[in-house]
């Protein structure tokens, strides 16, 4: 019902405005597929990457009005030069290689000179090139060997146990190998072989993964106990080199799977004596992984994954005794950010160690005694969190590190970098302008280049020095006039307080370039609310992919970070802890209805979302469990029920073992309470959802005779829906938000 008077209010809005003001015309759609190339390269003096040499010198290109400009800069004397004169280098190129080379866009990689740019050398067309300056002389030194791609294989693919080669002692002296699922070793002068192992079986087997300690006495090797097989399968219903259709198959591991067991073991290579390894404080395995010897050969050590992600740990085991000591045992009453959050850096081969952990409700480092296993320190304190650890310098005893929510007045996402020294004191500061800083730093840490932007303030390029933050020069500022000429409306930052009326949702408003504030325009929102990370956006960009071009039909789009999502306290991440379909919802829903309070054109009794992989599973829950709020969904890919999507992710954030709260959260469990109107977009060779899940939802849905679309696509994987998605969404949001018939994309090409 609440629905319905929606729509007859859109209605009358509509007839009170008249058709003068319509939206979502073939102008409008003819505009916003047109977007991108018209936004393209209007933005200059914003260049991308910066590349350190070893002496302390600089070069990047340039992004300038005519085109690219390759330059180089001298820290020491402040300067900045072109690193060639374009036009004598256009020139030899052309003559060279005989092809038409224009001295604004010549296009060559791994740049390298030396101190007084006596002599350049680079990749050009596939060839290593030589270019002395001063002389004008261009010679190709050799054609470049194709680095191969390296290919790494599909994500999801069971870790191969049983193949690796022998491994060879340090000394080279012996083989270690796997026969009979037990440990054998071979002398490789005598072919000598010994026996290590005798309780290998083929349920409980040696791993051929093994490592030799670097005195050459020792190995640790390890059994396996293999776990669940699953795998997911889908056709192919077009393939591109035959008529007929191709099924497919992908190792598939989903939540409640019973996963492999490790027990790693030691061997004393010369007294041929096997010490079993007390399993103990590792025996409820997620994962067991990381196993390194200490480089004095005295210990192994490896991180211990506890299923379920409530406990972590770093475990040492005696080189001698196989006695098991915890460095590091990580505890959470709810879950462990592994994946995202951890990180580990072992000081003078142990001795210490860096470590991240939110135990005190932020994430912060800590320095821990690496013989002990005793916190020495904690490094970093506040309510603010470290996003990322870059660089430990150990002679210093400094560590380097990003950090968002220190400044009040600033966006608490905006990464600023930092160092501190091991007692935790001489907090210094690389970064302070009010913008989300990209930092570079020279190879010896002396120098950094900092850009920063904000999303309505385009890129500044500073040269500074480390050892005072101080700004060195200013090597670009980024001009966008010819971008506002195209009629470019910035983003805004917009903030409303969330649930607990205390703490601020941040997210960005994005209007079209018609936009006339005497409107009424519908909201859709962007929504991703996977739990590993934050997503709206912080740096400035052009285009915005799909929330420019269907702002451009006639729409209000918001991007929102709520509650649930990561890289604020601890207790903001907590939200999403067994409870994947709050999605944030509560905080989206007072932002939107705020945001429209301060912008009465802003129209939040018509409301429609879409979402893409997680976003498609939150978008479906918009109808699914928010129906009184939104509208209209459209989801792609989305995993509608935890249960049957990847292991990792989902036992993550949902926890293990599987409770009823996995069918809670279930989009496909409560197809029933489905209101509004959707759009399931489905890619059908899609290997990092399950494709049934789409497919089970649509099934639950149809049992109760919910009306929805499926769009699925052939031969399309893990997407948005391509080029034919974007299609079905602008026409499902124009048809059901406006009311309006779209044009046909016949007319619309055209």
């Amino acid at each position: 019902m609440e629905s319905f008077v929606k729509k007859i209010s859109v209605f009358f809005i509509l007839i009170n405005f008249g058709t003068s003001l319509a939206q979502g015309t073939l102008a409008e759609y003819k505009k916003a597929i047109s977007l991108d190339s018209l936004f393209r390269d209007k933005v200059t003096n914003s260049p991308k990457n910066f590349h350190w040499q070893e002496n302390n010198l600089l070069w990047y290109v340039n992004n300038t009005p005519e085109g690219k400009e390759y330059l180089w800069v001298n820290p020491s004397e402040k300067t900045q030069e072109k690193c060639f004169d374009h036009a004598v280098l256009a020139k030899l190129l052309s003559e060279k290689f005989e092809k038409d080379i224009d001295a604004n866009h010549i296009d060559i990689s791994e740049l390298e000179f030396d101190a007084d740019m006596a002599a350049l050398k680079f990749t050009f067309d596939e060839k290593i090139v030589s270019f002395n300056p001063n002389q004008q002389e261009l010679t190709i030194v050799e054609s470049k060997t194709e680095d191969p791609k390296r290919d790494w294989g599909y994500w999801g693919s069971r870790f191969d146990e049983t193949n690796n080669p022998p491994v060879m002692s340090p000394d080279s002296t012996m083989l270690a190998y796997i026969k009979n699922h037990n440990l054998y070793i071979k002398n490789t002068s005598t072919d000598e072989e010994t026996r290590l192992s005798y309780d290998g079986a083929p349920g409980f087997f040696y791993s051929t993964y093994i490592k030799w300690a670097p005195d050459g006495e020792k190995i640790m090797a390890y059994k396996v106990r293999p776990g669940d097989e699953r795998k997911i399968y889908f056709v192919e219903s077009s393939p591109g080199d035959q008529f007929q259709p191709k099924l497919q198959s992908r190792d598939y591991l989903k939540p409640g799977d019973e996963l492999p067991f490790k027990s790693p073991q030691l061997f004393l290579v010369g007294k041929k004596k096997h010490i079993q390894v007390p399993t103990d404080e590792f025996s409820h395995q997620f994962g067991l992984n990381n196993i390194e010897w200490r480089e004095d050969s005295s210990a192994f050590t490896f991180e211990y994954n506890q299923r379920g992600h409530q406990a972590y740990k770093v475990i040492a085991v005696d080189a001698n005794t196989g006695a098991v000591k915890v460095l590091v045992n990580e505890v959470s009453k709810t879950f462990i950010d592994y994946s995202s959050k951890k990180y580990r850096y072992d000081v003078e081969d142990g001795k210490e160690i860096i470590w991240t952990s939110e135990r005190d409700g932020w994430n912060h480092i800590y320095l821990y005694d690496g013989e002990t296993g005793k916190v020495k320190k904690q490094l970093t304190k506040g309510e603010w969190v470290v996003r990322n650890v870059i660089h430990v310098d150990e002679e210093n005893r400094e560590v380097y590190f990003t950090a968002s929510g220190m400044d009040k007045g600033q966006d608490p996402y905006f990464l600023h970098y930092f160092k501190i020294d091991f007692d935790g004191r001489n907090l210094t500061r690389f970064t302070k302008e009010n913008g989300n800083h990209q930092l570079t730093f020279s190879e010896d840490y002396e120098y950094y280049v900092d850009q920063y932007s904000r999303v309505d303030a385009p890129p500044v390029t500073l040269l500074k020095s480390s050892k005072n933050a101080k700004t060195l020069m200013q090597l670009q500022k980024a001009d966008h006039s010819a971008l506002l000429q195209e009629g470019w409306i910035a983003p805004e930052v917009f903030t409303s307080k969330g649930r607990d009326g205390v703490t601020d949702i941040w997210g960005v408003i994005i209007r079209p370039t018609s936009f006339d504030p005497n409107k009424t325009y519908p909201v859709i929102e962007y929504i991703y609310a996977g739990p590993h990370s934050s997503f709206v956006p912080k740096d400035f960009r052009s285009y915005y992919w799909s929330m420019s071009s269907l702002a451009e039909l006639g729409f209000i789009v918001v991007q929102i970070d709520g509650m649930g999502t990561s890289n604020r306290s601890k207790a903001f991440h907590d939200v999403c802890w067994k409870n994947l379909k709050d999605g944030g919802f509560p905080d989206r829903k007072i932002w939107i209805r705020e945001a429209a309070k301060k912008y009465p054109y802003m129209d939040a009794e018509n409301v429609g979302i879409f979402g893409t992989s997680a976003g498609g599973q939150n978008a479906a829950a918009a109808l699914v469990f928010n129906s009184d709020f939104y509208d209209v969904a459209v989801s792609s890919c989305g995993c509608h029920d935890n249960r049957m999507d990847k292991i990792w992710w989902n036992e993550q954030f949902m926890g293990y073992p599987i409770g009823p709260h996995y069918a809670e959260c279930s989009n496909v469990e409560n197809a029933g309470q489905m209101g509004g109107d959707l759009m399931l977009i489905l890619g059908e060779v899609d290997d990092n959802v399950d494709p049934a899940s789409t497919m089970q939802f649509a099934n639950a849905l149809i049992k109760a005779n919910k009306d929805f679309e499926l769009v699925t696509i052939p031969g399309m994987g893990h997407s948005s829906g391509g080029e034919f998605g974007e299609r079905k969404r602008k026409d499902f949001f124009v048809k059901h938000l406006m009311d309006v018939d779209p044009p046909s994309w016949e007319e619309i090409y055209n």
